[in-house]
C-alpha cells in the first residue's frame, strides 16, 4: 500500500511541476514566436489558458470514465506520453499556431490528477479517504512551488529551455509509473464504457442519480470559483493595495503554498481523526470565508503574512469534501466522479478569472463608486456562504 501511494504523490509532484515550470517563460515565448509586444502576450496567454481549461472541461470525464473500463494505469500512462509530446511540441513551436494545439492537446489529456485521484481512492479504505487526498493537494502544492522555481532558473538559458525540461518530467514520471505502479482497479470492479457517460454533461447527470451528490458538486464548484480568485487578481491586488513588485508577489504564493503542503500533507490526518471530514470539510470553509472577508481591512503587508497561519487551514476543505463525494459512489465510478470534479476545476479556471478580473477592474478605475481592491474577495466570500448552504442540505448515504 505505501509504494502505489509515494508513487501517485511523486506523479503528482512531477505533474505539478511540469505546469509551474513553464510559467515564467510564458511571456517571453509568446512574444517570440507571436511577433508581439507584453499587451498582446497577455491577451493571447488569457485564450491559451481559455483552450486548456475547456478542453480538460469537456474530456476529464471521457479519460475518467476510460479509466473505470480499462484501468487506472493504462490511462495514466498513455497521457503522460502524450503529455511528455505535447510539451516537446511548444518547446519547438515556431508560430502561435502550434502553440495553441499545444494546450489544445494538453487540455485533452490532461488525466494525470482526475486518475491519480481514481487510483488513490481504489487503494484508499473509505476512512483514509479525505486523508490520501489532501496528501494529493500537498503533492500539487510542492510541485508547483518548485517547478516555478525551476523554470525560473531555466530561464536563463532560453524561453523554450523549461518546456524540454517540462518533456523530460513528464517522461520520468511514465517510466516511473510503467516500472513500480501496479494496476489499482481489478477487473471484477470495472464497467462498460458508455459514451454517454464520457461526457461532462453526461457525467454530472449520472452524479445526480446518486443521492445527496448533486448539491456537494455544486458545493465544490463554488469553492473552486472563490479559490481562483489567487491566481485571478492576486498580483494585481497586491500592487494596488500594498504597492507589491513582483518579487513580493512570488514571495507571498510560495509563502501560502508552503502552508498548504504542511497543512494537507501532515495536520490534515490527525485534523480528520480527530473531527471527521463533515467537521473538517465546514472549518476550513468557515477559513475561507473569514479570510476573504480580512482581507479588505488589510493595508501593510505584515497583515498578510500574519494572518497567513490561519488563512492556509482553508486548504482542509477539499481533500474532505473530496473524501465525503468518493465513499458516496460505487468502485466502478471513482474515476467519473473524478473526471467530473476535474471538469468543475477546469469551469471554475474559466469562470472565476472572466469574472473576478472585470470586477477588479471595475471598484479600481478613476469613475468607480468606491475604491475597493479587495471587491473579488468579497465576491469569493458570497460564493463560499452558498457552497455553505449547498453543503449543509448534504445527508450521508451509502453507495448501492
Amino acid at each position: 500500500m505505501r509504494l502505489p501511494v509515494t508513487v501517485i504523490f511523486l506523479t503528482v509532484v512531477l505533474d505539478s511541476m511540469g505546469i509551474g515550470i513553464i510559467m515564467p517563460v510564458m511571456p517571453d515565448l509568446i512574444q517570440e514566436v507571436g511577433n508581439v509586444d507584453l499587451s498582446q502576450a497577455a491577451l493571447w496567454g488569457g485564450a491559451l489558458t481559455v483552450v486548456y481549461a475547456v478542453n480538460q472541461f469537456l474530456f476529464s470525464p471521457t479519460l475518467g470514465s476510460l479509466s473505470d473500463a480499462y484501468g487506472r494505469r493504462p490511462v495514466l500512462l498513455i497521457a503522460l506520453l502524450v503529455m511528455s509530446l505535447d510539451y516537446l511540441l511548444m518547446a519547438l513551436a515556431p508560430t502561435l499556431l502550434v502553440l495553441f494545439l499545444g494546450r489544445f492537446i494538453g487540455g485533452i489529456t490532461a488525466a494525470t490528477h482526475a486518475t491519480a485521484g481514481a487510483y488513490m481512492a481504489d487503494i484508499s479504505s473509505p476512512e483514509d479517504k479525505a486523508k490520501n487526498f489532501g496528501l494529493l493537494g500537498a503533492a500539487f502544492g510542492v510541485g508547483f512551488i518548485l517547478g516555478p522555481m525551476l523554470g525560473g532558473l531555466l530561464a536563463e538559458f532560453g524561453s523554450r529551455a523549461p518546456f524540454y525540461a517540462a518533456a523530460g518530467l513528464a517522461f520520468a514520471n511514465l517510466l516511473l509509473g510503467y516500472f513500480v505502479l501496479p494496476e489499482s482497479l481489478t477487473k471484477e470492479k470495472r464497467r462498460v464504457f458508455q459514451w454517454r457517460r464520457a461526457n461532462p454533461f453526461g457525467a454530472f447527470k449520472q452524479m445526480r442519480t446518486l443521492p445527496g451528490l448533486t448539491p456537494m458538486l455544486m458545493a465544490f464548484l463554488l469553492l473552486s470559483i472563490a479559490f481562483f480568485v489567487y491566481p485571478s487578481v492576486w498580483a494585481f491586488f497586491g500592487r494596488a493595495q500594498f504597492d507589491w513588485d513582483a518579487r513580493m508577489t512570488g514571495l507571498s504564493l510560495a509563502a501560502y503554498g508552503l502552508g498548504v503542503v504542511v497543512i494537507q500533507g501532515v495536520l490534515i490526518r490527525p485534523i480528520l481523526t480527530r473531527f471527521g471530514e463533515k467537521i473538517t470539510a465546514l472549518f476550513g470553509m468557515s477559513m475561507h470565508l473569514l479570510t476573504f472577508l480580512v482581507y479588505p481591512f488589510m493595508s501593510e503587508t505584515w497583515h498578510v503574512f500574519a494572518f497567513m497561519p490561519i488563512s492556509v487551514f482553508s486548504a482542509l476543505a477539499v481533500p474532505a469534501l473530496q473524501g465525503l463525494m468518493s465513499n458516496a459512489v460505487p468502485e466502478d465510478a471513482q474515476g467519473e466522479l473524478q473526471g467530473a470534479m476535474s471538469s468543475l476545476t477546469a469551469l471554475a479556471t474559466i469562470i472565476s478569472p472572466l469574472v473576478m478580473t472585470q470586477v477588479f477592474s471595475y471598484f479600481t478605475n478613476s469613475e468607480a463608486p468606491i475604491y475597493l481592491p479587495s471587491a473579488p474577495f468579497l465576491l469569493s466570500a458570497l460564493s463560499v456562504v452558498l457552497a455553505f448552504v449547498l453543503f449543509s442540505r448534504w445527508k450521508p448515504t451509502a453507495h448501492p
